[in-house]
């Protein structure tokens, strides 16, 4: 399947959850004790963030959209402009949250200590879709990426998905559950869940094993043709090292995982999403846009940064 050149030549990512991302580094951790690490950094993140770092790393062109406040958002900002992210914001009246990565290099481990976000503003909505008005003429791709602060209406991500969709951008997903069901008659390009949280958005029948491949697989073959019949949508899962499903136009075609020694994983996902947006705004065919993610999502976990794939 391939997609129609966009006229615009940014791609806009968007995410409504932003991160100021500690990463550590142990030789070991033990639990209940101090553990002291002598490798670690912080970066801005969240998953439009780096869906947009690694597109402008990638040689693309590239605007995130987000909303950020508190104390620290003027260092969250910095750091955005710092990698060359051409940021653009609106005031939350709430904190950015603080999430940290520790890798544990004793036996490999890597564990995501996550801070829910507080809620946003009750203006924030409409600052947001205003900014958006401002930005999507210069974009003909649009990434959504990830969850939603609290204090947002369930309406705000099928209205951005609308509003793009609108503007004859191509619509990539990366959301799941209801707000991903709500987007669907926006007509996305692509939709890209893991496998977990195509489970959750379309759960497996009563009484299927989760653990028996194929069975899963079919289920997922039914729901990307109903996908495709219905939206018009490609459907992408993504299952970490194991290899990927996707829509081919005809079927569900699998490709297989790039070979790596990964350092962290964070960010892939997104580092993925970004080359298949890149490929698909050029219009390439889905097949070179999933070796493409498949490409950058390698480079992303070869890394120490998260969404970053030098």
């Amino acid at each position: 399947m391939t997609f129609g050149s966009a006229p615009r030549d940014s791609i806009l990512a968007i995410c409504l959850n932003p991160v100021i991302q500690r990463t550590m580094v142990f030789d070991s951790v033990v639990k209940g004790e101090v553990n002291r690490s002598s490798r670690h950094r912080v970066d801005a993140s969240g998953k439009g963030v780096n869906v947009a770092r690694v597109l402008v790393q990638s040689g693309r062109r590239a605007i995130h959209l987000t909303q950020a406040g508190g104390p620290t958002r003027d260092w969250f900002l910095s750091m955005c402009a710092q990698d060359g992210i051409d940021a653009r914001w609106v005031e939350s009246g709430s904190e950015i949250r603080s999430c940290s990565t520790v890798i544990d290099l004793a036996d490999g481990s890597v564990t995501e200590l996550v801070e829910e976000a507080l809620p946003v503003a009750p203006d924030t909505a409409d600052l947001l879709l205003a900014e958006l008005g401002r930005v999507l003429p210069a974009c003909g791709t649009v990434v959504v990426s990830g969850t939603k602060a609290s204090g947002y209406p369930d309406s705000i991500v099928p209205e951005i998905a609308s509003r793009a969709a609108a503007s004859g951008a191509i619509l990539v997903l990366d959301i799941r559950g209801k707000d991903l069901l709500a987007c669907l008659g926006s007509r996305p390009a692509v939709v890209k869940p893991n496998l977990a949280e195509l489970l959750a958005t379309w759960p497996l029948p009563a009484g299927a094993n989760p653990r028996d491949e194929a069975a899963v697989k079919s289920h997922v073959a039914l729901v990307a043709a109903a996908l495709a019949n219905d939206a018009g949508t490609s459907l992408v899962v993504t299952r970490g090292s194991s290899p990927l499903w996707y829509w081919d136009g005809k079927a569900l075609a699998e490709a297989p995982s790039a070979r790596i020694a990964a350092i962290n994983p964070i960010g892939s996902g997104d580092a993925f999403a970004a080359g298949l947006a890149s490929i698909l705004a050029a219009g390439g065919a889905m097949c070179d846009a999933v070796a493409e993610g498949i490409r950058l999502g390698a480079l992303n976990a070869s890394t120490l940064k998260p969404g970053s794939i030098f």
